[in-house]
């Protein structure tokens, strides 16, 4: 089966088939161990911060980059509208598990099937070759990241509080 560019997409059916297990046996396991009024509740809020943990992992590395108007190649587009969220040695252990390895966003932008693990260990060679050819590789922390986030938002917002 062809995915939508074209790439062939391996086992389609297994992998629908175990949504659709984990779905129904989610629901089931929600409705067997709590009153039908909590599963819905239970439900509602574990969906609810669910998404805001995706956000959080999501808006650090994105909001806030510029948005190039003229057209890129592919490595300038993944490197120059993405963010890695950077942590000490003591932090980036914690960041990694804690985003899912999505805290190397650059990383994983130019490399989307590399296992999560070796995005880490890409990095010294990408931030090298970017270094090389120019390009500006950005790299912060996570509070600094969500501060340029949100600085971002206020101007783009300035115009509707005015």
């Amino acid at each position: 089966m062809l995915g939508a560019r074209g790439a062939k997409i391996r086992r389609r059916g297994l992998e629908l088939t175990l949504l659709a297990v984990h779905a129904v046996g989610y629901l089931a396991a929600l409705f067997v161990v709590l009153p039908p009024g909590l599963a819905v509740a239970f439900f509602a809020v574990h969906q609810g911060l669910f998404g805001v943990y995706l956000g959080s992992i999501f808006a650090p590395n994105h909001k806030g980059m510029e948005m190039p108007t003229q057209r890129m190649d592919f490595l300038r587009k993944q490197v120059l509208t993405s963010r890695n969220v950077a942590g000490g040695r003591v932090t980036d252990g914690m960041l990694h598990v804690a985003m899912g390895g999505l805290n190397h966003q650059i990383e994983h932008h130019l490399f989307p099937s590399m296992p999560t693990p070796n995005l880490r260990r890409s990095r010294k060679l990408v931030r090298e070759f970017c270094a090389e050819i120019g390009v500006p590789y950005h790299e912060t922390g996570l509070v600094r990241s969500w501060a340029e986030s949100l600085a971002q938002l206020r101007t783009a917002s300035a115009p509707l509080r005015a």
